[in-house]
């Protein structure tokens, strides 16, 4: 199976830190890649220099098509999207309005992709006009991916979506991530929640000061006695 998404040895730095250390990894369209690791190990770095957000060296290839040198807008347009930790919401503006933002890049078929997201997430039809900025924090969360679903695309890199959020809404958001995954997307899911995380995901990937350490099946990843004892709380 040919990788919707490939990254050969990328490297970030931020002055004299080396935040990302000569990382690959490969994706398989449509599967479901957990990156883990502790705060500082580099996953949000990751990240941002595959959507070209910050400086980076290495490639990175969206089906087969190397877009190292492309910008963040036009790596979007390849259908390469990330869903940041922050958010990066619209508080003013309504949640019909913000999932509309998110089509700039693809406006023909928007009502469709619009009603598609509100299968998916009945919640936001519910509150189409409500403004943002009003929203729990699991709402505006499902906000943020919808929108990102609106750009229709063909890889979705979630940063943290789990944080912050009640246990029962993490439930929720990492059902929708599985049921995105069934429906043929691809998924690169950087997440604290390892257990959560290992449990919807295919492979996964463990990140230590730059370097991956440890990578694999996801089954075999929970099961690990160095996964279990660092990252799921269970010596």
């Amino acid at each position: 199976m040919s990788a919707a998404l490939e990254i050969k040895g990328l490297r970030v730095s931020y002055g004299r830190l080396q935040a990302v250390d000569q990382v690959d990894l490969s994706i398989p369209e449509g599967g479901l890649q957990a990156l883990l690791g502790s705060n500082g190990a580099g996953k949000s770095s990751i990240l941002n220099a595959a959507m070209g957000l910050v400086p980076s060296h290495g490639a990175v290839y969206l089906n087969g098509a190397d877009i190292s040198k492309m910008a963040p807008e036009e790596r979007l347009a390849r259908g390469l999207c990330l869903v940041p930790e922050q958010r990066f919401l619209f508080g003013t503006m309504t949640v019909s309005e913000n999932l509309e933002l998110g089509a700039w890049r693809r406006r023909e078929g928007v009502r469709s992709r619009l009603e598609r997201v509100y299968e998916l997430l009945p919640r936001l039809r519910e509150r189409a006009r409500q403004k943002a900025g009003t929203m729990s924090g699991g709402e505006r969360q499902m906000l943020a991916i919808g929108r990102a679903l609106m750009s229709d695309p063909k890889v979705l890199m979630l940063d943290e979506p789990s944080l912050g959020l009640a246990p029962l809404i993490v439930r929720d958001i990492l059902t929708l991530i599985s049921e995105l995954r069934n429906s043929g997307l691809t998924v690169l899911l950087v997440e604290q929640n390892a257990k959560a995380a290992l449990r919807v995901a295919d492979s996964g990937m463990v990140l230590d000061l730059g370097k991956i350490t440890l990578r694999g099946d996801a089954e075999l990843l929970a099961a690990d006695p160095r996964v279990v004892a660092t990252y799921l709380g269970e010596a």
